[in-house]
């Protein structure tokens, strides 16, 4: 099945080039200000799916990978899935994700000669077609020396020695931490640097109702 996916992503390239003349938008695009620091300006992704959420617009882009990845059922998990690219002459800084409840695969795309990725002592490249899979909790590096850009499919799912109530609890974290940088869950500040509201001397708790619900009488 890989072959499914690789035949559109080089579909969708060939149409990128042809937009770029129309000065479309580019495919991909870097992510946070704290992501760039530690991935470095030359890596960047297209996302399908993020924190349980799949990126309808986006996978509208590639509907043989999304129905592809849907039938397979894989237990996706945190980042999910994204196509992600490294541009030549860069590379990602050694860093470690921390998370050793997760694992990562890589589907080769389009691996120019002398490509790297490092996965603690173990330095290695990938191949187009297949998947590599590791564990980020390792510290991990690559490297892209070529002349032009690397690509491959992340792919992000639960580690398999999770029991049933770990996945849960993680899955649930994650989700709440969804829902709240998409809004769905309010910011509350917390009580210890909520201002304090003054109550007059003398008003008892008239005074004090007034104070708490802004001073009307009805």
């Amino acid at each position: 099945n890989a072959h499914i996916i690789a035949e559109e992503f080089d579909q969708r390239l060939l149409q990128m080039a042809e937009d770029e003349d129309k000065k479309s938008s580019a495919l991909f695009s870097g992510d946070s200000a704290w992501q760039s620091k530690v991935m470095g300006t030359g890596w960047s992704a297209f996302r399908l799916q993020r924190l349980g959420v799949w990126n309808v617009s986006n996978c509208a882009k590639f509907p043989k990978t999304y129905n592809l990845l849907k039938e397979l059922d894989i237990p996706l998990a945190v980042r999910g899935v994204c196509f992600a690219r490294q541009t030549p002459g860069s590379g990602v800084a050694p860093h470690t994700d921390g998370r050793n409840f997760i694992l990562t695969s890589h589907l080769g795309l389009k691996i120019p000669a002398g490509c790297w990725i490092k996965v603690g002592e173990e330095e290695r490249s990938w191949s187009e077609g297949k998947l590599t899979t590791l564990d980020t909790s390792f510290e991990h590096s690559t490297g892209n020396p070529s002349s032009e850009d690397r690509h491959v499919l992340i792919i992000d799912f639960w580690h398999p020695e999770l029991n049933d109530a770990e996945r849960a609890g993680l899955e649930y974290i994650y989700d709440l931490r969804n829902k709240f940088e998409s809004g769905e869950v309010p910011f509350r500040q917390p009580r210890n640097e909520q201002p304090e509201t003054a109550v007059d001397e003398g008003q008892g708790l008239g005074g004090l109702w007034k104070a708490l619900t802004g001073g009307g009488d009805e």
